[in-house]
């Protein structure tokens, strides 16, 4: 992911934004990066790439962990919406969770 490419798409947020939030607010919990512009506050589907980047940017990591792709993330969350959709209409059988965005992209943290 580039630092152009939009993190947060329900409200345009890129990581370029996030990560000079960070650098400027130094936010203590990663909860307060929907400071920024409402970053993870919409359809919940990047929560876990902005609890990415606040661990990386409280370690000052530069190993960083592999990210999606521009149109990975993209679809990666369409896919989410649509599987969330359908398991929150009334007539939808029951379902898995949707996807995370480690599901998506093939990518695990590790423990």
């Amino acid at each position: 992911m580039e630092l152009d490419d939009e993190v947060c798409l329900c409200f345009h947020v890129s990581k370029r934004k996030l990560v000079q939030f960070m650098r400027v607010q130094k936010p203590r919990r990663a909860t307060q990066l929907s400071l920024c512009s409402g970053a993870g506050t919409g359809c919940g589907w990047c929560v876990k790439i902005l609890q990415r980047l606040f661990d990386q940017g409280q370690t000052g990591d530069d190993d960083r962990l592999p990210e999606p792709t521009s149109e990975e993330h993209r679809s990666g969350r369409a896919r989410y919406l649509e599987t969330r959709d359908r398991s929150a209409a009334p007539a939808a059988s029951p379902q898995d969770d949707p996807p995370t965005p480690e599901d998506s992209y093939g990518h695990s943290r590790p423990h």
